[in-house]
């Protein structure tokens, strides 16, 4: 796969200039090899497209990141003439690190999923599914959705190549997106699909994280009977039952069944819940029971003593019977 390059020196002035010269030239070699005549039918693509990698690498050393991006265009464009395909998908990846050196993070995406399908048609799929994770994590602080959709891909690439441990994890990452972004339906069917993964591979533990998970997001969807249903189906998984998870839940559900906040409370609020992926541990902090209020406060000493004086009261009214 093309490999980022640090070219955050600056450079002096007649090295800039020697550098843009550079580039010139081999823009120039690059047109030279396209060209056809009499004698010479067919353009010599694959030399053009290495001049023209070189003139990017030239300009990006002179900071000229416009000139780069368009010659490792061009270079894409010589080697899909040339029915190059791996390398044109180089190209790609390098127009790739050059829009992100320019900030132009939305156009930078677009080449690199652009780079992703021509690695799967040419039988990279590792190389694809592993430029759009690092697209994801890019695009992320910008675009929620766009970072979702990468990691949707970069999963379902795995997943065609029966890589189920690295499709999870791609698939994680959306399914914490999508909570964050507060689509708790999409979130729902998400993490579904995450605990079938892990049931596959038979990593029963973290499928009892997952039914933690998914209870938390039905319960904020005001969902029991989904929420409940999920735990009825992890009593299938082997160690589930009598587990400190299926405690846990087991208490949870109880609790905001019967409406009783001050159970919900705890439960959210212990380390089992609390020290989750940080998304859900939210999700935990938030939950409220229907119509639950504020927690019950505990009853003081002089209320109960005034319980006990109204106890006595009754007592001594009712004590010659009602009649």
């Amino acid at each position: 796969m093309y490999s980022q390059v640090d070219y955050t020196a600056e450079l002096p002035l007649d090295q800039m200039a020697a550098k843009i010269n550079e580039a010139h030239d081999h823009i120039a070699k690059a047109e030279k090899y396209l060209k056809t005549s009499f004698m010479k039918w067919k353009p010599d693509y694959d030399s053009a497209a290495s001049e023209y990698s070189k003139a990017a690498v030239a300009f990006k050393n002179a900071k000229m990141l416009e000139e780069a991006k368009e010659a490792y265009l061009q270079e894409a464009e010589a080697h899909t003439n040339n029915k190059t395909y791996p390398f044109a998908a180089n190209g790609e990846g390098d127009m790739f690190f050059s829009l992100q050196d320019m900030q132009r993070i939305p156009e930078a995406i677009q080449y690199i999923e652009r780079a992703s399908m021509m690695y799967v048609e040419n039988g990279t799929p590792d190389t694809a599914a592993l430029a759009l994770d690092r697209a994801g994590k890019l695009i992320e602080s910008q675009d929620l959705a766009k970072a979702v959709d990468l990691y949707q891909k970069a999963a379902s690439v795995f997943e065609n190549e029966d890589r189920l441990r690295q499709a999870v994890e791609m698939l994680g990452k959306a399914s914490r997106l999508l909570v964050r972004q507060h689509k708790l339906d999409e979130a729902a069917v998400s993490i579904q699909k995450e605990k079938n993964m892990y049931k596959e591979i038979e990593n029963y533990p973290t499928c009892f994280k997952k039914t933690i998970a998914q209870v938390l997001v039905h319960l904020h969807r005001n969902d029991f009977v989904a929420a409940d249903k999920c735990v009825r189906e992890s009593y299938s998984l082997p160690g589930f039952s009598g587990s400190e998870d299926c405690i846990a839940l087991e208490q949870l559900l109880q609790g905001y069944d019967e409406q009783d906040e001050d159970q919900v409370h705890c439960v959210c609020n212990s380390p089992l819940f609390k020290y989750m992926d940080n998304d859900y541990a939210k999700l935990s902090i938030s939950l409220r029971v229907p119509g639950g209020g504020k927690k019950k406060a505990p009853a003081s000493a002089a209320d109960a003593g005034e319980g006990a004086e109204a106890g006595e009261a009754d007592e001594d009214e009712y004590a010659g019977g009602l009649c």
